[in-house]
């Protein structure tokens, strides 16, 4: 029996002798001839972040809470890099694509590189679940009680929940011709369980498969009149194992064990072959659940023969097996952060501010007319965006109100206020990106919605996401007409805002205005490319303009001017952008890139990058912003957009830069932004020419103040009691 599997290009598994659990290794970089030894793999610097968010799991500063959290975040950041990334190259595999990226890597050693590196990170997950966190939570208290473990009392509470909640819902499925293996969802939870004797028809299989439903809580709480405590709990898996011999009665069971199998999850649509992509889309997301399998997860002491079972039915090799010594599926442990009521095992509450000139009752319109605002959130508020489109919902005088919508999260503000807008009739058009990843129902459902407002809703431009924050709003004062604008590094979501750092700039600048006007034509008529004032765009100028930027860079160190670049993204892997900083720092330029996640450019080696610097920052928010800063001889320019510098961004997106011009703002930008963050010697870590990270300390003694630049901006520009 194969596994029915929706997906595409599942190579036959070639299974040998299964190897030995692999060490948390440091990525080793190899040297293919050429230029290839100058660029690090993409894959595996994902990776290499994900150890940075493990090891906030592991810091004692970190609250208890906080570091499940991020143990889970770490879990969840695995899974969708086995969904997407890894699909993507087994796919290469299955087609006999042997294309190498700039690392000089063929698709077959940057599988079995991922297979090396992600064994050794999950081994250090539960290491760090087993060792670090389980016994942390059961010191306050906190206590995730094993069945071995369960008294008279707690078991007879368990067993009538499992009756009662469990039981009901439960469809075990033994197998035979007439009960093939049944479709496993993506990352849902089962058990695989061996049994001995015939069932009521006189079948004799051997073998069932139970998929535990998503409406089951992943965690139970345990009464504190049955255990004496009040955060004692119970995972869904050993309730479920506790009582899976009630489920084949007369039947004996001599093997339960949990299993997961992750899947390709990326949507693939022609859009050249579609009349709708909304349509289309919705037609692919029912088989989102039901990809080719990548990777599969079995409980620690699953044995061999089992193993070997599951492999075939997913088409899997050993190289994609992960044994656990733990629930296998781990992330669902974040369930904790919000059953246990314990403020002080979380970070403290922190509110966001607003700018001193901006009251929260203030009239927008009157205030951009004067000046430009700057929101850095989430230690400013994102009231202010939310407010924009509210008042302009609201206000008889705006006549048009335009916004790209990429993530907005569910029940948007944004989006509420854009309805009202096309009932109350005024022209609101919305660019939704139907294709951002793993937002697609949510996007549709606003789609419609919008629609069904009145809206003029349209999905981008064909073969390019639009990735864009942009809104504007058109008002009429007086016998003119002026036109308003927001321009963002993040997107109009209003959790993530306080959850990620983003920079805003609301403006009345008639340039600004004029940019994201024509920008809008383009992504919503017909037409050749314009110039434009201010606003860089991709995919038609932003790459060429930041080479331009650097190239100018390195004629001002060459002429004995000033010349640094420092530049804050979540990645960095355009091959032809590090070529041209590997140029400015032979040149003498000074480099400083603050890179959240991916980096491929190789700092520090001699004759090539000793003048450039690499740091990421991790912390309590998600680094998101995106800022270019250029020296230019003393007579420095300073850029914000949407885009990494990465091939996606600059060649297959829609996306903004603009500049910050304004002294003040200018000032605030490069301070808050870039500054703050090379002193950073708390939450920071550079980047080694091995690949490896390396926590950056401090420097001048114990006497020295530690500087974490989220610590202090949330001082600087958090709200004031």
């Amino acid at each position: 029996m194969n596994d029915k599997s929706r997906g595409r290009g599942a190579s036959k598994p070639k299974r040998g002798k299964e190897p030995e659990p692999a060490a948390l290794l440091p990525l080793q970089i190899t040297t293919p001839p050429g230029d290839p030894e100058h660029y690090f793999n993409r894959e595996l610097s994902v990776l290499e972040f994900n150890r940075r968010v493990l090891y906030q799991a592991r810091n004692p500063a970190t609250p208890l809470l906080e570091r499940l959290r991020f143990l889970t975040i770490s879990c969840s950041n695995l899974d969708e890099f086995f969904e997407v990334r890894v699909a993507g190259y087994k796919q290469q595999v299955a087609f006999g694509l042997n294309q190498t990226g700039p690392d000089g890597r063929s698709p077959q050693e940057v599988l079995r590189r991922i297979s090396e590196t992600a064994h050794g990170l999950v081994s250090e997950q539960y290491q760090t679940l087993n060792t670090h966190i389980l016994p942390a939570l059961a010191d306050e208290g906190i206590r995730l009680l094993k069945r071995s473990v369960w008294d008279t009392a707690q078991r007879a509470w368990i067993q009538a929940y499992f009756e009662r909640e469990v039981l009901p819902v439960l469809t075990p499925m033994g197998l035979d011709p007439a009960h093939p293996f049944p479709r496993v969802l993506n990352k849902g939870l089962n058990f695989i369980v061996s049994l001995e004797g015939p069932d009521a028809f006189g079948r004799d299989s051997g073998v069932a498969v139970l998929q535990v439903p998503r409406c089951l809580p992943r965690i139970v709480a345990i009464p504190e009149e049955v255990t004496g405590k009040r955060d004692d709990f119970a995972l869904i898996s050993s309730v479920i194992h506790a009582h899976i011999g009630e489920l084949f009665p007369g039947m004996q069971v001599t093997g339960c064990h949990q299993f997961r199998v992750t899947r390709n999850s990326d949507l693939f649509v022609d859009e050249e072959e579609v009349d709708d992509l909304l349509r289309a889309l919705k037609g692919e997301l029912a088989n989102r659940n039901y990809g080719d399998g990548v990777r599969l997860e079995v409980a620690e002491n699953c044995p061999t023969h089992m193993v070997e079972f599951l492999l075939g039915r997913f088409g899997l090799d050993y190289e994609d097996l992960y044994r656990e010594n733990g629930p296998v599926n781990m992330h669902r442990l974040v369930a904790l952060y919000d059953l246990v009521d314990r403020p002080e095992l979380k970070y403290a509450p922190f509110t966001p501010g607003l700018p001193e000139r901006l009251s929260s009752k203030a009239n927008l319109f009157a205030t951009l007319s004067k000046h430009d605002l700057l929101l850095h959130h989430p230690f400013d508020s994102f009231v202010p965006v939310v407010d924009l489109v509210r008042q302009a919902a609201a206000d008889p005088d705006v006549l048009a109100i335009k916004q790209t919508l990429y993530r907005t999260g569910k029940n948007s503000p944004l989006v509420a206020a854009l309805i009202d807008a096309a009932r109350s009739g005024k022209e609101v058009t919305a660019v939704v990106e139907l294709r951002a990843r793993f937002d697609e129902a949510a996007n549709i459902g606003l789609a419609t919605k919008l629609q069904e407002a009145g809206a003029n809703v349209v999905y981008g431009v064909v073969g390019h996401k639009c990735h864009a924050k942009l809104l504007l709003v058109v008002r009429r004062e007086g016998q003119s007409l002026r036109r308003y604008v927001h321009l963002g590094t993040g997107n109009y979501h209003s959790g993530t805002a306080r959850a990620y750092t983003d920079f805003s700039l609301m403006s009345a600048d008639p340039e600004l205005g004029t940019d994201v006007h024509r920008l809008f034509m383009q992504l919503t008529g017909l037409g050749r490319l314009t110039a434009f004032n201010k606003v860089i765009q991709a995919p038609f100028r932003l790459h060429s303009t930041m080479i331009e930027l650097i190239e100018a860079e390195i004629e001002h160190a060459k002429a004995g001017r000033p010349a640094r670049i420092i530049a804050k993204m979540n990645s960095l892997s355009e091959p032809d952008i590090i070529a041209k900083l590997y140029d400015a720092s032979k040149a003498g330029v000074e480099v400083d890139l603050i890179i959240r996640g991916i980096c491929c450019l190789r700092p520090g080696v001699p004759g090539l990058s000793d003048h450039i610097r690499v740091r990421s920052i991790v912390g309590r928010f998600l680094e998101h912003t995106r800022v270019y800063y250029f020296e230019q001889g003393g007579s420095p320019k300073l850029y914000c957009a949407s885009a990494d510098w990465m091939e996606r961004n600059f060649h297959r997106r829609v996306e903004a830069c603009f500049p910050v011009e304004d002294p003040e703002l200018f000032a605030r930008v490069k301070e808050e932004g870039l500054l703050s963050y090379l002193r950073d010697d708390t939450q920071s870590w550079a980047l080694n020419p091995d690949g490896t990270y390396t926590q950056v300390g401090r420097e001048g003694g114990s006497g020295v103040t530690p500087h974490a630049a989220q610590i202090w901006l949330m001082g600087l520009r958090g709200a004031r009691t």
